[in-house]
């Protein structure tokens, strides 16, 4: 069931995605060679409690096999829901960051993917896409549109530039709960789908490969790969419908404060 956020209710999860945007940059701050992935989500998990908020991430899940992180890291060719731990970023890995915080009873959830010092030209290509695609979906969230433009652009955008858009991964709704209706595919028809309407919120997050767009699940349960080993990047905003224009809820300007890799200091939007 889709419903409609008011005024007040966009500002609480402006808030929590904002609190969001704030720990990507305070993870920023660390990414480095030698850095343990359980160090960054450390430093995430304090972060998010010393706001008075709570991590979104942790404990989700079945009973069976909760999600035991604050954070999701995925390295290369880990497409996303990493487990951080004992394993340790090496100079020219890419690594998406994914963070999800529950504010006064609201949630945030968006996704960077970084860089580990010096990456060669076919990452930055991809990440570049992958961000781009990010702005083009997000143009497209506009009242009146489906959901099939958003996907649309996202996956028109990659395809032509030799990219795989992962098929079984999608971004969401989003409000007081993490994952709401309605799905938002990054790839689709233009016209197709759900009708979007002013104050629908959603997690538009491109999952986009170097090779192919399928994937496969880890032993663990939750680490999702690319199935022939590509390296993948992920970017994800909040993003409020609006009539003309989308809004957007988080904010990588944090993050463009320190981290200074010249592919990712380009904004769009």
């Amino acid at each position: 069931m889709i419903y409609l956020k008011s005024e007040s209710e966009i500002e609480k999860l402006r808030e929590a995605a904002q609190l969001v945007s704030r720990t990507l940059a305070e993870v920023a701050k660390k990414i480095n060679p030698g850095v343990q992935t359980g160090t960054l989500d450390r430093i995430a998990e304090d972060f998010i409690k010393k706001n008075n908020s709570r991590p979104a991430f942790k404990g989700y899940g079945s009973k069976q096999n909760p999600f035991p992180a604050s954070l999701c890291i995925s390295i290369n060719e880990e497409v996303v829901h990493g487990i951080p731990g004992k394993r340790e970023l090496k100079e020219g890995d890419i690594v998406s960051v994914d963070c999800g915080v529950e504010k006064d009873g609201y949630f945030g959830d968006h996704a960077y993917t970084f860089v580990v010092g010096e990456c060669d030209d076919k990452t930055k290509k991809l990440l570049k896409s992958t961000l781009e695609s990010l702005y083009k979906g997000i143009d497209k969230a506009v009242h009146g549109n489906k959901i099939g433009d958003i996907g649309s652009a996202i996956q028109k955008h990659n395809e032509a530039e030799g990219f795989g858009v992962v098929r079984d991964l999608v971004g969401h709704g989003i409000g007081k709960n993490m994952h709401e209706d309605p799905s938002v595919p990054n790839f689709g028809k233009p016209g197709k789908g759900e009708r979007l309407r002013s104050g629908m919120t959603l997690a538009i997050e491109p999952m986009i490969t170097e090779g192919t767009w399928k994937v496969k699940t880890l032993s663990d349960g939750w680490t999702i790969v690319t199935a022939d080993g590509s390296r993948a990047a992920h970017f994800e905003h909040d993003v409020v419908v609006r009539e003309g224009k989308s809004e957007i809820l988080s904010t990588f300007d944090y993050i463009a404060e320190i981290t200074k890799n010249e592919i990712l200091e380009t904004h769009y939007g």
